[in-house]
């Protein structure tokens, strides 16, 4: 049993008569129960001798332990083993705990005439025990064996200590060894060869000993559990009694070696990452002679004095010199906030994060990875940016098994690939679709995998947008069609030879012929089993696509309806007698007159709310639909608006000027000006845009991709090399992952077709 191992049991029954013969009775010198020194006589002879016994038969059986009754460490990383005891614990209790040095063996058996037998001689205390007053002040009390006995009796001069709780020298054998496997870890010598040793209560976990004791003056801070080491600085964890610290670990390299010190130093955490060598971080620069005088000078002041002299030094010191302080002490008090805060309240700052840089901090470390992985705080990110499905990748040969991956991120990252194959992915050969011959492509529309084009040459097509091949061609039609609309396998479509026709896409048949108009079917919205047609007859009707009904005629415009929108409640229309009107389609009656352009009515786009007409007059006005006044009038471009597209308060307006530009329909303002030296050199066929690009078309046979946000262009999408000599770029209709182009020219230079471009990305 360490210094005392060699001494008999008869020795040491013979010790302990002898030291209970000489008086060594009374209270202990600790205050309270389990005081900081043994009491023999109150331990009881008896009792002694009962445990000794009981070491020696384990003993015999083979169960050998090191100090087998004294609770004791070397180092912090071995009482940081101790059930409840947290760096935090022992930062804030520095100077409530004690370190000793135990008695080497031949201390141990320099012992006084007590024990060899001369009851009345006094004991002296050990040789060479000192109490070195150190940073961790802890003394362990209760049961112990004859060596910290004689220790505790040779300290009486020393100061008196914290009392800790006790246990009985004579608890059962199970109870010894389960204490022996929780808390011991001693070691032969100290740090610096001085038989350093610390000592710590049994029978009671450290936790419960600070709450006990909170009254009498302890401090205790109590950390959430479930907590990650801090990247830099203590660590709040409490390890398992245990676990076993690694070689290296953040707590031997943070709190470094147990050296005897007044206080804990700065030095002693900054240093301890060198394995216990001060690390210099000048090695050119040879120390002062008069530096150590100078340190020991300020060692020995008190703490107000040493905050005067600080406070004097940093006013001496240069710039450079303070920023040398800066880069030495600001990594040490840097803390992983993140993962000292319950999960939620975590997961609630990262929500705070754009996903760049939530992907980036998934890099930090485990801990913030699996934080990054949040399923619901993907799904809001996604909700941002418009996602509205997640994205289940099972057969994915990347994925880490046992991790937990979100779908929504999943979905994120997909739509994030796409953006950049848009932005700056190749661009590769694109599909080409032939036909219509040599006549013009009016109208096209593009649903999922099904692309329909309608033509002058009274035919519509119907193609896959993954094969290219022309799935069916809907003939039927007497003259050329100029307005369509598709909505699943249903397609609908408008000609000069005055009807309106509803297809069956999948099987080519035609469903309905809707007669009534007597003019060209010039435009048309569909909105569920409802669709809205205007004509040059100057009327609007509403039919039920499914029975083949006009339900009801919109008379009320004195010249051609040029644009119509309907909302299932709503119908506003725009035409050539320079007036935009909303109807009632219900009751057939006009609400509004809209008057204030001065030209031809070209394009609409309502919202429910609010409705944008563009006009030859070179203005665009924004109505509201209850009151039908005028809100704004949008003033910048130099020629028709062909083309429009609302979504939210954004709109976008192509023009024959060959620009484009981005107004907020709220404040009437125009936001950006897609021009530059990247420009269209003609003008805007057609337009559409997403949450993060524009998409524009042109006489000029020009496909261009612009940064919605900034109005930068990107690139150059489509380029014909007939453009400027005739080819001409007439619609265009994109999906998130597809672009479909109708080209072609007046006067043959480039054929008829659709271009089919892909973004999507490979998931395999």
């Amino acid at each position: 049993m360490g210094g005392a191992g060699g001494a008999a049991p008869a020795q040491l029954r013979q010790a302990c008569s002898a030291a209970a013969s000489a008086g060594m009775s009374g209270p202990g010198p600790g205050p309270g129960p389990g005081g900081g020194k043994l009491d023999i006589n109150r331990a009881g002879v008896a009792e002694l001798e009962g445990a000794l016994s009981g070491i020696g038969r384990r003993r015999a059986r083979g169960i050998v332990r090191k100090r087998e009754e004294l609770k004791g460490f070397n180092s912090l990383d071995d009482l940081l083993h101790v059930k409840g005891i947290t760096t935090r614990i022992l930062e804030l209790n520095s100077q409530r705990m004690t370190c000793r040095r135990r008695p080497s063996s031949e201390e141990a058996v320099r012992v006084s005439p007590a024990v060899l037998g001369d009851s009345k001689a006094p004991v002296p205390q050990v040789a060479e025990e000192e109490d070195v007053s150190g940073p961790w002040e802890l003394q362990r009390a209760g049961k112990r064996n004859v060596e910290s006995g004689l220790e505790a009796d040779g300290s009486q001069g020393q100061e008196e200590q914290e009392p800790v709780s006790s246990t009985a020298c004579g608890e059962p054998e199970e109870e010894e060894e389960t204490e022996e496997e929780e808390g011991s870890c001693c070691s032969e010598e100290g740090e610096d060869g001085s038989n350093i040793y610390f000592y710590y209560t049994i029978g009671e976990r450290w936790i419960d000993y600070l709450q006990r004791t909170e009254d009498s003056g302890f401090l205790r801070h109590v950390r959430p559990k479930m907590k990650r080491k801090s990247e830099n600085g203590l660590d709040g964890r409490a390890l398992s009694p245990g676990k076993k610290l690694c070689k290296g670990s953040e707590y031997s390299r943070t709190l470094g070696p147990c050296m005897p010190s007044p206080t804990t130093t700065f030095g002693d955490l900054r240093n301890a990452k060198a394995g216990q060598a001060r690390r210099r971080r000048i090695p050119s620069v040879a120390p002062p002679p008069e530096l150590q005088d100078w340190l020991r000078t300020f060692q020995r002041w008190s703490g107000p004095e040493k905050l005067l002299a600080l406070d004097e030094l940093i006013d001496r010191c240069e710039p450079s010199q303070i920023k040398y302080m800066m880069q030495v002490i600001e990594p040490q008090f840097q803390r992983d906030f993140i993962s000292l805060l319950p999960k939620e309240l975590a997961l609630y700052v990262l929500s705070f994060l754009e996903p760049r840089d939530l992907l980036r901090a998934a890099q930090t470390c485990r801990y913030w990875r699996v934080l990054a992985e949040d399923n619901l705080l993907w799904r809001e990110k996604c909700r941002e940016e418009g996602i509205e499905e997640p994205l289940n990748l099972r057969k994915r040969r990347l994925l880490s098994p046992g991790f937990m991956y979100s779908p929504w991120k999943f979905a994120f990252m997909r739509q994030h690939k796409i953006d950049m194959n848009w932005r700056s992915g190749e661009l590769k050969a694109p599909k080409v679709l032939k036909g219509h011959d040599d006549h013009v492509i009016t109208c096209l529309q593009f649903c999922g995998n099904r692309i329909v084009s309608g033509s002058d040459d009274n035919t519509l097509k119907v193609w896959s947008a993954v094969t290219g091949e022309c799935v069916q061609t809907l003939v039927g039609h007497t003259g050329g069609v100029w307005s369509s609309q598709m909505r699943d396998s249903i397609v609908i479509s408008g000609s000069t030879d005055r009807t309106l026709k509803v297809w069956n896409a999948d099987t080519g048949e035609c469903v309905h012929t809707l007669y009534g108009h007597t003019s060209t079917v010039r435009c048309m919205h569909l909105h569920g089993n409802r669709v809205v047609s205007g004509s040059r007859d100057a009327t609007l009707r509403l039919w039920d696509i499914e029975t083949g009904q006009c339900l009801h005629v919109l008379m009320g415009h004195v010249a051609a309806v040029r644009c119509v929108q309907y909302d299932g409640h709503k119908v506003v229309s725009g035409a050539y007698d320079y007036t935009v009107k909303v109807w009632d389609p219900e009751s057939e009656s006009c609400t509004h007159t809209l008057q204030g352009h001065t030209n031809r009515v070209y394009s609409l786009q309502f919202d429910g709310t609010h409705i944008v007409s563009g006009s030859l007059d070179t203005s665009i006005r924004v109505w509201d639909v209850e009151s039908g006044n005028c809100l704004h009038t949008l003033m910048g471009h130099q020629s028709l608006t062909s083309g429009m597209e609302l979504r939210d308060n954004i709109l976008v307006s192509g023009n024959a000027d060959s620009t484009v530009k981005i107004w907020d329909i709220k404040t009437g303002q125009c936001l950006q000006t897609l021009q530059g030296p990247s420009k269209h050199q003609s003008a805007v066929t057609c337009l559409q845009f997403s949450s993060k690009f524009v998409v524009t078309s042109s006489d000029d046979g020009t496909v261009k991709l612009w940064d919605l946000k900034t109005g930068e262009f990107v690139r150059n999408l489509v380029a014909l090399e007939s453009g400027g000599s005739g080819g001409v770029v007439w619609r265009i209709r994109a999906s998130n992952t597809k672009l479909v182009c109708a080209v072609g020219s007046r006067n043959g230079t480039e054929e008829t077709k659709l271009l089919v471009l892909d973004f999507d990305v490979d998931l395999k």
